[in-house]
């Protein structure tokens, strides 16, 4: 069970909750019992699982991102002018692998599921890969 989604992002960087989509997925697949991959097939975006309670950790996170990898540096030599996208997205990481259990996402009570992009505004693509425990 594989299904293709377009997230629409807005700004350069951004982290969008994708949580919503991936509990609709299982339901819709009806997948009681296995796992979720949640996977970007981008070079500048990426998926990553964190805090949704409070909208400051994106904020924060995405502001230490921007210290770590400064959009701007004199020794990058990537020619279409976006390395730091590139360092963020290796950083964060392309996928998430996550466990069904009575057909909800074994999430922490804080936990969300997050693209994460670093190169927008875009139309992006993020697949939903489904897996039923036999």
């Amino acid at each position: 069970m594989l299904q293709k989604r377009t997230v629409q992002t807005n700004q350069r960087d951004e982290m969008i909750d994708v949580t919503r989509e991936v509990k609709s997925f299982i339901k819709e697949k009806e997948i009681n019992k296995g796992i979720v991959i949640v996977y970007c097939p981008h070079t500048t975006a990426g998926i990553t699982v964190n805090e949704n309670a409070d909208p400051d950790v994106k904020h924060d996170m995405l502001m230490r991102l921007d210290e770590v990898y400064p959009w701007e540096h004199p020794k990058y030599k990537h020619a279409e002018g976006n390395s730091a996208s590139h360092l963020k997205a290796s950083t964060v990481g392309t996928q998430q692998t996550l466990i069904i259990e009575d057909g909800n996402i074994v999430l922490g009570t804080w936990q969300g599921i997050y693209f994460c992009e670093f190169d927008g505004p875009r139309q992006r693509t993020m697949y939903i890969k489904g897996v039923k425990e036999a």
